[in-house]
This record gives C-alpha cells, sequence and structure tokens, in this order.
C-alpha cells in the first residue's frame, strides 16, 4: 500500500515545510559507542517531532472538500502536534484525542496550535473507538498515527534525507536505528532506504517491557503489550504494531533492540551535554541502544534517530541530575 513513488509524493508536498534535519556527530559519543555515530535530529523538526513530516503528508492529500470539514487524531502527544500544526497551516479545524496522562507541554502545544483536545484514560478507554466516534459525529477525516498509508510516507522522507546524508560522509552499509511504537517512522525510513540506500538497515528500538516489535519480529507475528502504561518513553507505548506497518517491517527491519528507561535517561543527558539537542525519553531510544547496546550492533557505523524533543522541564531535569554523563 506505501511505496517508494509515495513517500517522494509526500516529499514534494512537504517542500518548504518540513526541516531538512541534520545528522549530527560528537567524537565523546563515537567513544562511547565503540564505532562512528551519526544522529538524525528529528527533534529539530516542526512541532518538535518527526510527526509533522506525516501529519502534513496526510492533511495534504486529502481532497479540498473533504480537509475543509476537519481532522481528528489520537495521540501521546507527537502526533497531535503534527496534525494540529498541518491542519492550522491548511486553515481547517482538529480534534485530538489525548490520553490524561500526556506530557503537559505536548497537551499545551496542541492546543496551542488551534486543536480541540479531548482526553481520556489510556488504562481504561479505547482511543480508537473514541476517534472512530467523533470521526461519524462530526464528519472528521481520521488520521491514524501510524497505520495509515500517507503517514507512513511522510515519515518515509526522514528515510530518504537519511539516504542522501548517508552518502555524504561515505557511509554504504550501516544499522539505522530507530525509536519505534507502532511502526510508522520505522515502515517508512525501511522503504525509502530499500530504495535508495540498500546498504542501511532500519533497527526499531523500544523500552524494556513494552518491546512489542522486537517480539513481534522475533516470532514473526504481532504481539501485544501486557499493559500501556508504566514507561517514561511515554511517546512510543502503543498496543502493538500496525497492521499495515508490521508486514514492512518484517520484510526489511532487522531485529529490535530493547532499552532501559535509566538507559533512556542517560542518552537525553549526552545528548544535551555533547550534541547541544533537547530529546525526549521516547526520543532518546535509538540513541541509548547504540550507547549502550553496542554488543548486539554490527559495523563500525551507526546512525540513530532522535524522533522528538517534546519534554516537560521535570523529566528534562530529572534525567540530568540521575545521570552520571551529564
Amino acid at each position: 500500500m506505501v511505496d517508494i513513488a509515495m513517500i517522494e509524493a509526500a516529499r514534494a508536498r512537504l517542500g518548504g515545510r518540513a526541516r531538512r534535519t541534520p545528522l549530527l556527530s560528537s567524537p565523546f559519543l563515537d567513544e562511547i559507542a565503540g564505532r562512528r555515530l551519526f544522529v538524525k535530529a528529528e527533534c529539530l523538526q516542526h512541532s518538535g517531532s518527526f510527526k509533522f513530516r506525516g501529519g502534513w503528508s496526510a492533511v495534504s492529500a486529502l481532497e479540498p472538500d473533504v480537509r475543509a470539514k476537519g481532522v481528528i487524531a489520537f495521540s501521546s502527544g507527537n502526533h497531535a502536534q503534527g496534525v494540529a500544526l498541518a491542519a492550522k497551516l491548511h486553515g481547517i479545524p482538529s480534534v485530538i484525542v489525548m490520553p490524561t496522562d500526556a506530557p503537559k507541554l505536548k497537551v499545551a502545544n496542541t492546543r496551542a496550535f488551534g486543536a480541540e483536545v479531548v482526553l481520556y484514560d489510556r488504562g481504561k478507554e479505547d482511543r480508537d473507538e473514541i476517534g472512530a466516534r467523533l470521526s461519524k459525529e462530526r464528519g472528521l477525516t481520521l488520521i491514524k498515527p501510524f497505520d495509515e498509508p500517507q503517514v507512513i510516507a511522510g515519515q518515509g522522507t526522514t528515510g530518504l534525507e537519511i539516504a542522501e546524508q548517508a552518502a555524504e560522509e561515505g557511509i554504504e552499509s550501516a544499522s539505522v536505528l530507530v525509536p519505534c511504537g507502532g511502526g510508522g517512522l520505522s515502515s517508512g525510513i525501511a522503504l525509502a532506504l530499500e530504495s535508495r540506500a540498500p546498504g542501511l538497515k532500519v533497527r526499531p528500538c523500544e523500552p524494556k517491557d513494552f518491546d512489542d516489535a522486537t517480539r513481534s519480529l522475533a516470532s514473526g507475528k504481532i504481539e501485544r503489550n501486557a499493559a500501556l502504561q508504566g514507561s517514561i518513553c511515554d511517546a512510543i507505548i502503543t498496543p502493538q504494531p500496525g497492521n499495515i506497518t508490521f508486514p514492512i517491517m518484517k520484510r526489511l527491519c532487522g531485529p529490535g533492540l530493547v532499552v532501559s528507561d535509566e538507559e533512556a535517561q542517560k542518552a537525553m543527558a549526552l545528548a544535551f551535554s555533547r550534541l547541544k539537542i533537547v530529546v525526549e525519553p521516547g526520543g532518546a531510544v535509538a540513541l541509548a541502544a547504540a550507547l549502550f547496546q553496542g554488543k548486539d550492533i554490527d559495523g563500525d557505523s551507526v546512525i540513530v534517530v532522535t524522533s522528538g524533543g517534546n519534554v516537560d522541564q521535570d523529566v528534562f531535569e530529572a534525567a540530568l541530575t540521575r545521570s552520571s554523563f551529564n
């Protein structure tokens, strides 16, 4: 359902809208990782995460009369902000369904982009049901956070940039570590790299106890998380991989990597001190894997995506305070 032509088309629509985020490096991080380490800083993207790419791609692909009625999305925060900003820039209404435990910054930013925020209890209520009901009642187009072809295509534009930037650095073979929730970013990047840089292979990264993608890739079938709460990596906690994203990941991705919350915090501190960027916990899991799970990574170069930087001040301060690497 998603191919390189869709990703290229999404890139054309994103032209002049999305930032071409930098590929950063630090000799200090290279030393810890034991290899050359490059960081694709999507935390510097509009709305603070890669989700703006998918949000704009999906909204801009709608027929004008359909788009004018508005859109709805469900998200713990980053997809919320990406869709809300895309809707605002298109001059259309948006409704965002967010969990009550979403970071305050993400809720505030989503509202600041003009969206109506509907809160729900992720432990007791079904966000899919809420989104489908409101979509039907109000005539809004539902834009799913990852299991939506145009969203995947938008996220895949990150992979096109990685392919180009890797070539500029002379990298022909490397693991590309990607924070993974439902798999939209991992599958989109994997599709782009398959076409533009086949020597680069995506490996999804997740927090401990919420490693549904890793377990699914190992078993060959979709596995579900037992819980949806209990990690600071809120941005990438999802019930299971998507029905669209998982077959792509199964075909194109390498084994998943799993890190602890503490390792994610250390990666946040190191990203701040060595790269001068702010990364949220879920957005830091790929960097954590590169730094602290190196024995499970092959090759002399690794590329990691820091997928988001929308973190509450107290959470960020705690990461800096608790880490011995700041």
